[in-house]
């Protein structure tokens, strides 16, 4: 800014209007935590709980919700990530309780720790949308996520196809005190049920790729004949496919992961890295509509339940395929 010489009368008028202006176009940087900048005061504040920003998926997530509330001026979102860490995320929501936040959306790390604090919060009058896991009981506004259970049966149905109804199959599991995780595993177990397909070692991996990697080095240890690795997510997927690959053993091994992002699961089927990839949406988009007419007083369903599709080498340039 200059400096302005004290002035009389219209000139004095006109060096403080000028002055005013330019404070105003400095404006203020955008908000990191929220939404982004906003033209107008925000009427509502939303906090959001993030569970893990160490997958790709959940950073989409995120970029998803950013994206849909950055269309709307009257929202303000705040982002916090709990950092793999569920005490942390319990104070998350803590926090939204205390600082009076409109309303909260959480993707919960794991549903027993996490039903209390959302139940707290609904008790407070605060509205909770629960995206992608669940939680224990029903003391929620609305969850809004694909069916697990669907598409984990989904993917066996495909393996059990596959492999001709009999082979070797490693399950590299999600972290199983998530809803995800054991609704993966139990669909998958009942696609592939009737069938010669055995399941020869599983392990929790997580949710994350290095711990994906070493569980499959320990598999292609200890069993030289592996048909199939299925895989709770893309990146455990992927990280199977880097151990045997350094292995030497890529090649007669399929690799069969959930989630497809475009630029992740559905890009690994187009290399050949993947031989198929289930769709997880990650409702981000839904979130916030669904959270902005909660807000304006409208009712919502109890469960809002997102499509998915499969991805594999016969219609991946397609599209991919709905599942029914």
């Amino acid at each position: 800014m200059g400096y302005y010489k004290p002035v009389s009368g219209l000139a004095s008028a006109l060096a403080s209007l000028v002055a005013l202006s330019l404070l105003a176009g400095c404006g203020k940087p955008s908000d990191q935590s929220g939404a982004g900048a906003k033209p107008e005061k925000a009427a509502y504040t939303i906090g959001m709980s993030q569970c893990n920003l160490g997958e790709p998926w959940r950073v989409q997530m995120n970029a998803d919700l950013k994206a849909a509330a950055d269309q709307q001026t009257e929202l303000k979102v705040i982002f916090k990530d709990a950092q793999n860490d569920t005490l942390k995320q319990r104070s998350h929501v803590e926090e939204f309780i205390s600082a009076g936040v409109d309303l909260i959306i959480i993707s919960p790390k794991e549903a027993a720790p996490l039903t209390e604090p959302v139940a707290k919060a609904v008790a407070a009058k605060i509205p909770v949308i629960v995206l992608d896991r669940a939680l224990l009981g029903d003391q929620f506004t609305c969850f809004i996520g694909a069916d697990n259970v669907k598409i984990g049966r989904a993917a066996g149905e495909w393996i059990k196809q596959k492999l001709g109804g009999k082979g070797k199959v490693v399950e590299l599991k999600g972290l199983m005190t998530s809803i995800p995780g054991q609704d993966r595993h139990n669909g998958f177990r009942a696609g592939i049920a009737g069938s010669e397909v055995e399941v020869i070692f599983e392990a929790d991996m997580k949710w994350l790729e290095p711990d994906a990697r070493k569980e499959m080095e320990s598999a292609l240890s200890r069993f030289k004949e592996i048909d199939l690795v299925y895989a709770h997510n893309d990146p455990g997927a992927h990280g199977a496919y880097l151990a045997a690959k350094a292995a030497g053993r890529e090649k007669g091994i399929m690799f069969v992961g959930i989630d497809a992002l475009p630029h992740e699961g559905v890009a690994y089927v187009k290399q050949g890295i993947l031989d198929a990839s289930f769709q997880y949406p990650t409702g981000g988009a839904e979130a916030i509509t669904t959270a902005l007419k909660i807000l304006k007083g409208e009712t919502v369903p109890k469960k809002i339940v997102l499509g998915s599709r499969v991805f594999d080498k016969s219609n991946v340039d397609a599209g991919g395929k709905e599942l029914n």
